[in-house]
C-alpha cells in the first residue's frame, strides 16, 4: 500500500472501504491506513533508553510494537524482541435489525460494525493476541471463543460475512449472557447502537467491569438519528417492530434532539463513572477514530 501525505486518509474512509470486496480486505486496509497515519513522522534522536527500538515502518509486525514507548511518545516504535502478548479481548455485536439503518452515512451501523469488528480482529491476532467475537439481537447468535491463531481470524470473519439482521434486539439480557461466560479478565469490546432499554443496558454493561474487565463501548449511528435533519413530512417505520408513525419533522426536530442528546449524555457520563471508555461513532466517519481508542487502551493494559 502507498501512502504520501494525506493519502493514508483514504485507506480509512468509510466511503473506499465500502468498495473493498473481502471483508479480510477491508479489515486489512484499515489496519494498515491506520498505521501508516500514526507514523508519517519518523522520530529520531530518541534517548539511549530507546536504543533497542527503531520507528514503526509498513509492512513491520505490528506483534512488535512497544505500547510503553507509544504512551509516551504517542509514536509507533518496535522493538527487536518483544514477549508474546496474551490480551484476552471479545468483542460483541449488536446485529439486530435496528443496525441495518442507512440514511448519510456511507455505510449501515451494522456494516460499520463489521469492518470494525474485522479490523480490531486482525489487528490483535496480528499482535498474537487472543480475540473472541460474540454476535447478538435477541439472544446469543453465534459466540467464538478468544484464540489467537490466523486460522481462527478466518473464523472470525466468516462468521462476520454471515450475518443476517433479522431479529428485534434484546442487548441487556444478551451481555448478562456473555459476561457470565467470559472466564477470564480482559477487554471486552461492545459495538451497538444501544437502541434499548438504557438503565437495563447500562446495568448490563456495568457487570463487565465488576468483573475487572476493561471495557471499550463504541455507540454507532447515522448522522442522521443525531441531527433528525428531515426537511419534510415522513412516514417513519421503525425497523423491529414495523410500526408507522407519520409526522411533519421540522416541528418534532427540536424536541427530538433535546431528548436524544439527554440520552447520549446520560450513556456517555454513566459509562466514564464506572471506568468504560465510551466513544460515539457516526457512520460518515473514518475508521481511525474507534481504532485510536483501543491503542490507548491497549497502552494500559500493557
Amino acid at each position: 500500500m502507498q501512502a504520501q501525505g494525506q493519502d493514508y486518509r483514504k485507506y480509512l474512509d468509510p466511503s473506499v472501504i465500502s468498495k473493498l470486496n473481502s471483508l479480510e480486505l477491508k479489515a486489512r486496509t484499515v489496519v494498515e491506513g491506520f498505521m501508516v497515519g500514526y507514523h508519517k513522522s519518523p522520530y529520531h534522536g530518541f534517548s539511549v533508553e530507546f536504543s533497542e527500538h527503531r520507528p514503526y515502518f509498513q509492512g513491520d509486525s505490528i506483534k512488535n510494537i512497544d505500547w510503553k514507548v507509544y504512551g509516551r511518545k504517542e509514536k509507533f516504535f518496535t522493538k527487536r524482541y518483544e514477549e508474546e502478548t496474551n490480551l484476552i479481548c471479545n468483542i460483541i455485536l449488536d446485529t439486530s435489525k435496528s443496525m441495518i439503518y442507512k440514511n448519510e452515512g456511507k455505510l449501515s451501523k451494522l456494516e460499520y460494525g463489521k469492518i470494525l469488528a474485522a479490523s480490531l480482529s486482525y489487528l490483535m491476532i496480528k499482535q498474537q493476541d487472543a480475540v473472541g467475537l460474540t454476535l447478538f439481537d435477541d439472544k446469543i447468535e453465534n459466540e467464538l471463543q478468544p484464540k489467537a491463531s490466523r486460522i481462527y481470524l478466518n473464523r472470525i470473519l466468516s462468521s462476520l460475512n454471515d450475518i443476517e439482521s433479522i431479529h428485534k434486539t434484546n442487548t441487556s439480557k444478551c451481555l448478562d449472557v456473555v459476561s457470565e461466560r467470559i472466564k477470564k479478565r480482559g477487554l471486552v469490546i461492545i459495538i451497538s447502537d444501544f437502541f434499548d432499554d438504557l438503565e437495563m443496558v447500562l446495568n448490563s454493561v456495568k457487570r463487565f467491569r465488576y468483573k475487572k474487565n476493561e471495557v471499550i463501548v463504541f455507540q454507532i449511528l447515522d448522522p442522521v438519528e443525531r441531527n433528525f435533519a428531515f426537511n419534510k413530512d415522513a412516514i417513519f417505520v421503525d425497523l423491529e417492530t414495523g410500526e408507522e408513525l407519520t409526522t411533519q419533522s421540522v416541528q418534532i426536530q427540536k424536541e427530538y434532539q433535546k431528548t436524544f442528546s439527554e440520552y447520549l449524555q446520560k450513556l456517555s457520563s454513566e459509562c466514564l463513572n464506572n471506568g468504560i471508555e465510551y466513544n460515539l461513532i457516526d457512520t460518515s466517519q473514518n475508521f481511525d477514530t474507534a481504532l485510536l481508542s483501543y491503542f490507548k487502551k491497549r497502552v494500559k493494559l500493557h
